[in-house]
């Protein structure tokens, strides 16, 4: 099963790979197509127009993403029967389900909005996670540590965070792809109109921000159970809950000021780089009770 786990997670990571230039073909791709236009001599004339590529790039880059999100469940199924654990419980683990989380729930809204561009900003992060699992993680199945030896919980916390992640990296997306736009200006007409982005980054954060909070929560029950405490300040607790505060600040102005627009998709993109800064610089470089990332 570990075999099949390796096997799955790369063919996951080429179909990603091929979303990724799918999307961006689809968004940006354009070709040159020369027309000849009669006139009343007898040559005629001929003139080049830059056309979009075709829609069925679209179709290609939505299927390819389906077929990875696919490869990554099958992968961390096998992974979990290999290890008998859930599969988190690592930094090629969780990098993994992280990266399967947010096609999950790109996929979701790209079903729902019918806006495929969108995928054009956000595989890119997938591809970039997954690589760096391959690159720097081993993927070794190892025993538990003691901090994690309760399964149930290491199967319920690790997953509402991997599910708020996965909603989060999407308002992430929205909110680039709202800045490129330059707001109401929509510069780009192949890309979602601003409003809408705004609209998609909003709904995302209204699904990542009570399951982050349930995620935090949780947390602290078993810190509770594993140290003797709920809460010790330690710095993966206090960098999730800044980004918990991050995102709750753009919720509060979005609610009670009316806060839209440039300042609210900055604020999205500050929430996700606290995210990956919780989840990579403090699991990697910040010595804490939160230091196994297995690596």
């Amino acid at each position: 099963m570990e075999e099949l786990s390796l096997t799955t997670f790369w063919l996951a990571l080429g179909f990603t790979a091929a979303s990724v230039l799918f999307y961006w073909g689809y968004s940006f791709g354009a070709r040159v197509v020369l027309r000849r236009l009669a006139t009343n001599g007898d040559g005629g004339m001929t003139i080049a127009t830059f056309e979009w590529l075709p829609e069925s790039l679209g179709r290609l880059a939505s299927l390819t993403t389906w077929a990875a999100t696919a490869f990554v469940a099958v992968s961390l199924f096998a992974r979990w029967r290999a290890a008998g654990h859930a599969p988190w419980s690592n930094m090629w683990e969780f990098t993994l389900a992280f990266a399967g989380g947010v096609m999950l729930f790109y996929i979701v809204f790209e079903r729902w909005y019918g806006q495929r561009t969108i995928g054009s900003f956000i595989q890119p992060v997938v591809l970039a996670l997954m690589a760096v699992a391959a690159a720097f993680f081993p993927s070794d199945v190892q025993p538990l540590v003691p901090a994690l030896q309760n399964q149930d919980l290491l199967a319920l916390h690790v997953a509402t965070m991997i599910l708020a992640y996965g909603a989060l990296g999407v308002s992430f997306g929205a909110g680039v792809m709202y800045l490129i736009q330059g707001g109401d200006r929509n510069r780009f007409s192949r890309l979602p109109k601003a409003r809408l982005l705004d609209q998609i980054g909003y709904r995302s954060v209204m699904v990542g921000f009570p399951l982050l909070a349930l995620g935090i929560a949780l947390g602290a029950y078993w810190g509770n159970s594993a140290w003797g405490r709920y809460w010790g300040w330690d710095p993966k607790e206090t960098a999730s809950l800044v980004t918990w505060l991050i995102y709750a600040a753009y919720l509060h102005t979005r609610g009670l000021r009316g806060w839209s627009g440039t300042w609210a998709a900055a604020i999205l993109v500050l929430g996700f780089i606290g995210v990956l800064f919780t989840y990579f610089v403090v699991n990697l470089w910040v010595s804490g009770l939160h230091s196994y990332a297995g690596v």
